[in-house]
């Protein structure tokens, strides 16, 4: 079977488990408080552009989001996403277990316009009944979002200045961070979403890692306590120089940026070869995600030999299937892709 279905369905890069098996004898602290921790918050901090940032290493995407959340809203206060984000869609209802509700608003390819969400936020205070409703507490974007598109620099950069008038942080979910980094249609640098967002988070998971995320309060001030908050919520890790380890190989010597790149190189040659074989391409996706608009019947034979994604299903006779690139694509496995469609 070719695997397509997601960019986590591999191990780690060769390079953490090289270093992993190097210091798997070496006996090192517990709950992040270690060298390794240390040193790569310190690559992190120095690949953001901000010294006085404050890193945290979490064991997964979901639980990142969930303390994230939890940590940064009142009690009576929700997170604002768009209807298709992650937290709204594919999170099990993670962020209303901690007893907060996700404010949904429309997705224009995935994302949040900041006009609308400045025109929301308007009607919202104008109503003179919004204390009896869920007070809106953060915005929260994916970046790339889940349909694979990306904000731009303007865009994002609207969007925090709306949040910065109505005084709500502005926490960016870079689970494919690396992947839209790289990506010829991106026009951000690292810095420039530290400097544009008041949290987010590196992944990992998605990036190469075995398993790891970096979250990541770019001029610090994160929440009092925030290693006790981490750990109730089940993402903290005992053996967290695992994570430390992981990352700070991942930050040396660009390999977190070459990781990326080789799937965007392998997802743009995805993209013309569906093209070739007469495809039609659902959205315009320029990073690792690409969807493709299939009958039925040719999506079932598929599936027969390549494992994929189907993302939705517009109409009784058709399938949207997703096909996702990552750092361990190669071009064998597109060759193989190229002569069963």
């Amino acid at each position: 079977m070719l695997h397509f279905e997601n960019d986590y369905h591999f191990g780690a890069c060769p390079e953490i488990l090289r270093r992993l098996t190097e210091i798997n004898a070496e006996a090192q602290s517990g709950y992040g408080e270690d060298a390794l921790c240390r040193r790569a918050a310190d690559r992190i901090r120095a690949s953001c552009g901000c010294p006085e940032g404050e890193v945290f290493f979490l064991t997964g995407g979901t639980q990142t989001n969930q303390v994230v959340c939890a940590a940064l809203l009142d009690s009576y206060a929700g997170v604002i996403a768009a209807e298709t984000g992650h937290v709204s869609v594919h999170e099990a209802g993670a962020i209303e277990a901690t007893g907060h509700k996700v404010l949904t608003l429309p997705g224009h390819d995935g994302k949040l316009d900041a006009g609308e969400l400045r025109a929301w936020l308007e009607r919202f205070y104008a109503d003179e009944t919004f204390e009896h409703m869920v007070i809106p507490g953060m915005v929260y974007l994916s970046w790339p979002t889940e349909l694979g598109t990306l904000y731009g620099k303007t865009e994002l950069a609207a969007i925090a200045g709306v949040c910065r008038d109505y005084a709500l942080p502005l926490y960016l979910d870079g689970a494919r961070l690396g992947y839209g980094l790289m990506s010829p249609a991106c026009d951000l640098t690292l810095p420039e979403i530290a400097a544009l967002c008041d949290v987010f988070y590196i992944g990992g998971t998605k990036m190469g890692a075995l398993f790891g995320e970096a979250l990541v309060f770019p001029r610090g001030g994160a929440p009092a306590h925030m290693t006790t908050r981490i750990k109730r919520h089940g993402a903290l890790l005992a053996k967290g120089w695992l994570l430390g380890a992981q990352f700070d190989t991942l930050f040396t010597d660009g390999l977190y940026f070459r990781l990326g790149e080789n799937a965007i190189r392998t997802a743009l040659r995805l993209r013309e070869l569906l093209r070739e074989k007469g495809c039609r391409l659902w959205g315009d996706s320029p990073t690792n995600q690409q969807f493709v608009l299939l009958e039925n019947g040719k999506a079932e034979a598929l599936a027969k030999e390549l494992c994929f994604s189907v993302w939705e299903r517009p109409d009784a006779a058709h399938a949207v299937i997703r096909l996702c690139t990552s750092w361990a694509t190669t071009d064998a496995e597109l060759d193989k892709l190229a002569a069963l469609l």
